[in-house]
């Protein structure tokens, strides 16, 4: 099985000012004359991982990599109650991106999102196809509302006791209705206490979901995931996010798969992520002549069980050697 590159770190970073008060972090590494990619990560509201920079050859790419608003190392961050989640949409993330190509200056970039950030590269590159040169996508979601009403009701069946205390962590009376907006409800209260509690849960539920296939967390979750101030940014990013639908019409993604054409793209998703049904992936592959789907048996929403990574890795291969 292919691994991760290896261990690199940034030959260049700084904090764009990205307007409405925010700095966003940014960095580069690998060859700074190499193929342009940026990587988007997931959550919303996860941050960047170094590990991230490993799927990349570092000889051939200029590796970008950047905490989207309020999460990570960017500015002002959303684990602290005061911060301003109102600028913070899907639309910013996207002009953030346009800045961020700008100031680096580069024409067109690879696009390298999981879960989360699939969604913001399959937008990204319908919208500003001139852009972008090819697509890798692990974990792929469309964000549609179907997909968050699944994720946080239609798939406690399958976890039934991660499934009771995520419920549970809501008032009563609130147990048989939107789940997303009750806990935002909870992450915005006067009360520390309450909004630390509600975090916790989100999380533990998120975490259950992730690892799944691999029976639970464990320590692949890692302290980061644990740690309180990051709950608070995750939580509330996510919830602001999804109450919303990610201010994306229904569907739009899928529908909008058209002007994906002359885009090559890879799609690697688990036939045990049970945080993202494979069926969306297959929809957009039929929607997306361009781009192949590869199926990974017994592998799930995580990229690093499962044999995902040999396939994320080859694409990323397979691509160096083409046209920028």
């Amino acid at each position: 099985m292919a691994a991760l590159y290896q261990e690199i770190e940034p030959y260049a970073y700084g904090m764009l000012d990205v307007g409405d008060g925010n700095r966003v972090y940014w960095e580069a590494c690998g060859n700074p004359d190499g193929k342009p990619a940026v990587v988007l990560h997931g959550g919303p509201g996860s941050g960047c991982t170094a590990d991230l920079r490993r799927y990349f050859d570092p000889r051939a790419y200029r590796i970008v990599l950047f905490d989207q608003r309020g999460c990570g190392r960017s500015v002002p961050y959303a684990g602290d109650a005061g911060t301003d989640l109102s600028v913070n949409t899907t639309d910013h993330l996207l002009a953030d991106m346009e800045l961020l190509r700008e100031h680096l200056g580069i024409e067109r970039w690879l696009l390298f999102g999981g879960s989360w950030g699939t969604t913001l590269a399959l937008v990204y590159g319908q919208r500003h196809p001139e852009r972008v040169s090819e697509i890798v996508l692990m974990a792929v979601t469309s964000t549609r509302r179907c997909e968050i009403d699944w994720l946080y009701h239609g798939l406690g069946r399958f976890l039934p006791e991660a499934w009771a205390r995520f419920r549970e962590g809501v008032p009563a009376g609130w147990r048989d209705g939107d789940l997303v907006e009750a806990y935002h409800r909870l992450l915005a209260d006067a009360d520390p206490a309450v909004r630390e509690r509600a975090a916790r849960e989100w999380c533990a539920w998120e975490l259950a979901v992730a690892y799944a296939d691999v029976g639970g967390p464990g320590d692949a979750g890692g302290a980061q995931r644990f740690d309180p101030r990051f709950e608070m940014a995750f939580a509330r990013i996510v919830t602001h996010y999804f109450r919303h639908g990610a201010w994306l019409t229904e569907s739009e993604v899928l529908r909008n798969a058209s002007k994906l054409a002359g885009t090559p793209g890879t799609m690697v998703h688990g036939t045990l992520d049970l945080g993202a049904p494979l069926v969306t992936a297959w929809e957009l592959a039929r929607a997306w002549p361009e781009s192949d789907l590869v199926v990974v048996p017994g592998a799930g929403h995580d990229s690093k069980h499962g044999g995902m990574i040999e396939h994320l890795v080859a694409a990323t291969d397979r691509y160096a050697g083409r046209d920028r």
